[in-house]
């Protein structure tokens, strides 16, 4: 097995340098996918990082919200999704026309999106936001009442920071659910010395139960702290590759075994292969969307730089 791994990897490592092509791996990938990445992290992120590079072709391991992330920031790149089927169950949540009628329901509200959200819903969005920068993205608008899309529970943890009216679309993450607080309870009391840190993903009773609660790129940087020897991770385990591979000796408990994202899992080293031999499956968004759905976007960084 290790030496038809260690094939395919070369394989792909050979045709990523002749199409002059980028790997991104999200930080919930197969160990074996987050190895063969040019760059591993989160949605937004790899983005940023694939638009930077002169690379022709962008291979992006996660789910398809990501990859239209991808091709909206770098339209003239090839974007691909080696699997075609990997979306994201809280992204579908929401439909563009579903957040029309929301919004005609009222008037003059703005809208937040999450960045975990189609590139149509982000076009029908007034502003994008992570879940590292929510707090802040939010509190910066002028604005009384924000409907904020598509996680009621970031959503929650959100309204929780700050002092304006949320309305809250009911969409969640499956993962995250199955995180639950006697999974923290049972936990502490096993590893007495471990700090919980738990994703804002998660519902309001385990965030409740947390020392920190981090974004993926937070908790990746949290889990670097000196004082940090043992962690609960909260959030989907595929994360635990590398925070054990960026700190050698530390100790990186799951909060529950059973948060696992099955999307996120359908990306192979096969189907990786077999994406840049075929140069399919393509994620284009169209243009008229791509620059409705940029302007949110944009407007998203023009805060945070602020």
């Amino acid at each position: 097995m290790e030496n038809s791994d260690a094939k395919l990897k070369e394989k792909i490592i050979s045709l990523k340098t002749r199409k002059n092509a980028i790997i991104l791996a999200h930080n919930y990938q197969l160990g074996e996918i987050q190895d063969i990445a040019d760059f591993v992290g989160d949605s937004l992120e790899l983005s940023q990082k694939a638009a930077k590079t002169d690379a022709d072709v962008i291979v992006f391991c996660g789910v398809h919200f990501m990859a239209e992330t991808a091709s909206i920031l770098s339209p003239d790149k090839i974007v691909l999704l080696p699997d075609i089927h990997a979306g994201c169950p809280m992204a579908d949540m929401i439909t563009a026309e579903g957040l029309r009628k929301r919004k005609s329901e009222l008037p003059g509200v703005i809208v937040v999106c999450y960045i975990n959200s189609s590139a149509e819903v982000k076009a029908e969005s007034d502003v994008c936001c992570t879940s590292a920068n929510a707090v802040k993205v939010i509190e910066s608008l002028d604005a009384r009442e924000i409907l904020f899309v598509p996680d009621q529970y970031l959503g929650h943890y959100i309204s929780t920071k700050i002092n304006k009216k949320m309305v809250l679309w009911p969409g969640f993450c499956i993962t995250h659910m199955r995180i639950q607080p006697q999974n923290i309870t049972a936990l502490r009391q096993e590893y007495p010395q471990a700090k919980v840190v738990v994703h804002p993903e998660c519902r309001p009773e385990v965030i409740a139960l947390a020392d920190e609660v981090l974004s993926t790129g937070g908790l990746c940087r949290y889990a670097g702290r000196s004082e940090v020897k043992e962690m609960i991770v909260g959030t989907e385990i595929g994360i635990i590759h590398r925070l054990r591979k960026e700190n050698p000796g530390k100790k990186f408990i799951p909060a529950s075994e059973q948060a696992i994202c099955p999307r996120m899992k359908l990306i192979t080293l096969e189907s990786v292969l077999w994406s840049l031999q075929e140069m399919t499956p393509g994620v284009k968004v169209p243009e008229e969307i791509r620059l409705k759905a940029k302007v949110a976007v944009d407007k998203m960084l023009e805060i945070g730089r602020g």
